[in-house]
């Protein structure tokens, strides 16, 4: 049997397994404050390195990024009714901005020093970027305005789970107005499939990109899209969102313009984000019983060296030897930037070191050791596929000439491995031939653990009839993710009220 290296396994209990490929692969830990995390360079270096690229593709579409405030004025929700009534119950809001001593060696807020207003902590920031939107946009000279910010929001969660729940997150979100409703959408839609070229591209996990249904919309808009990928346990994972607002913000907060006619009217508004819950897809999608692996295209380090020092006299050539394959890569590129790479230099045993990255899922890990430099080889590991079929280490040992004549292939092979094997997954997991909602509560009870998605006809429901269907829904513990904007044409009736379909709509348990 192989000897894997967490303490749990993904079978045995995939939310332990979740919380130890974190902690294994120094990813995050606890901060102290419920919902907060504290995360480690790796984890950081993950969300950094999405950033970069997510960021590459907001600007190309036109995008600037700018910062708004923390704080946002409790009478900015107010404006809009329907939004504040989806966020009430997560707000964080401050209330004074002095504490004074208690007299008994502790500190309580100062009763003199409550503010005139509330302010609501940023859960996000369509209310404050909308009463900017108005003050910016007069004319129709001044449409479109395309802006981007790269911010923490906070939502009081009542339960927590590090990178998919969290009190305070990371996030960017594109907020965007336009002179028509045409270009407002079309605008919607180009930043859900910015996410999805994302996630399929860099992130190596396939989702499916549709619409929400009615009641998963994002409070105060018209039309919600997103992107679902599904995790290994079968639940979805809501990777990405973008929203048509239509008028409801510009309404709430005069965000309107003079058109050329001379006529006041008001913008069409649209947001869209994407977040550090993608950390949490990602570990969920491509780790194993062995931690985590991170795509080349993610990986703050692509490859890894660890020499194989000893306190002896072989380790002066065994670092020199490292350090010329370091030169070498740092000549190349792939994915279109420089190979990133670090030679492991600290004083800790190599099977330790070793051990670490496979954990945190660096994905070549070379080792180097005094007969490697004798016969000018290397020890590479790849961490997409760890064992051999007799269950040992797949630690290959090849010419240090060929390595660096494949190891940008290399990196692009492993990234397109992950991204085949969790597509391969999904795909066997989706049924699309159940008709009736008896099926539809069966196959969920029958294997709870990893159930998998169903796709199945909708009549898309509205008003009472959606309240009924969303409440038989919640008693199996299950939701409506969305409509995918590609799939098969629809033949039947609604398996939930029976009437004609118009659409097809997948159903899942979720995270």
């Amino acid at each position: 049997m192989v000897k894997h290296a967490l303490p749990v396994t993904r079978e045995a209990d995939f939310a332990q397994w979740y919380q130890a490929v974190i902690a294994e692969a120094d990813m995050a830990e606890e901060s102290g404050v419920r919902g907060s995390m504290v995360m480690r360079p790796w984890g950081y270096g993950i969300w950094e390195r999405m950033q970069r690229l997510l960021d590459d593709r907001i600007k190309a579409l036109g995008y600037d990024n700018c910062y708004f405030p923390l704080f946002i004025p409790l009478s900015y929700f107010e404006r809009e009714a329907d939004h504040v009534e989806g966020f009430a119950k997560e707000m964080a809001v401050v209330t004074h901005h002095r504490l004074v001593s208690d007299g008994k060696g502790g500190l309580i807020p100062d009763p003199e020093a409550k503010l005139e207003e509330p302010l609501v902590v940023r859960p996000t920031s369509e209310t404050v970027i909308g009463a900017a939107f108005s003050r910016w946009i007069q004319s129709w000279r001044d449409l479109p305005v395309q802006i981007n910010q790269w911010a923490n929001v906070v939502r009081w969660e009542m339960r927590t789970r590090m990178f998919l729940r969290t009190t305070e997150f990371l996030w960017q979100e594109g907020h965007a107005a336009y002179a028509t409703e045409e270009q407002a959408r079309t605008q919607t839609r180009r930043a859900l499939e910015l996410y999805r070229s994302f996630a399929e591209d860099c992130a190596a996990i396939p989702v499916i990109a549709g619409e929400k249904p009615e009641h998963e919309r994002f409070p105060g808009a018209v039309e919600t899209w997103s992107i679902e990928a599904m995790m290994q346990d079968g639940k979805a994972l809501q990777a990405g969102t973008s929203h048509f607002l239509g008028t409801t913000f510009s309404a709430a907060q005069n965000i309107r313009y003079q058109n050329e006619e001379g006529t006041f009217v008001p913008a069409q508004t649209i947001s869209w984000g994407m977040s550090t819950r993608m950390i949490g897809g990602l570990i969920m999608t491509h780790g194993d019983d062995d931690g985590l692996r991170v795509p080349p295209r993610l990986a703050p380090w692509q490859i890894v060296i660890v020499p194989m020092l000893r306190d002896n006299h072989e380790d002066a050539s065994i670092l020199h030897y490292c350090r010329d394959i370091q030169q070498a890569l740092l000549q190349e590129s792939v994915f279109g930037e420089p190979v990133r790479l670090l030679v492991d230099t600290r004083p800790a045993k190599s099977a330790t070191k070793r051990w670490g990255w496979l954990k945190k899922g660096a994905p070549l890990v070379l080792e180097v050791g005094g007969r490697d430099v004798a016969g000018g080889n290397v020890s590479m590991i790849r961490r997409d596929r760890l064992y051999r079929e007799d269950g040992k280490l797949d630690s290959a040992i090849i010419s240090r000439d060929d390595f660096l004549g494949q190891a940008t292939e290399l990196l692009e092979a492993i990234q397109q491995a992950l991204y085949d094997e969790a597509k391969a997954k999904r795909d066997a997991n989706i049924r699309r031939d159940v008709t009736e909602f008896a099926e539809l509560e069966k196959f969920f009870a029958e294997d709870a653990r990893y159930p998998g998605w169903v796709e199945v006809q909708w009549a898309r429901p509205t008003g009472a009839e959606l309240d009924q269907v969303v409440e038989r829904l919640k008693a199996l513990k299950l939701t409506a993710r969305n409509v995918p904007a590609v799939c098969d044409p629809v033949d039947g009736t609604c398996i939930f009220t029976g009437k004609p379909a118009v659409e097809r709509i997948l159903i899942a348990r979720a995270y």
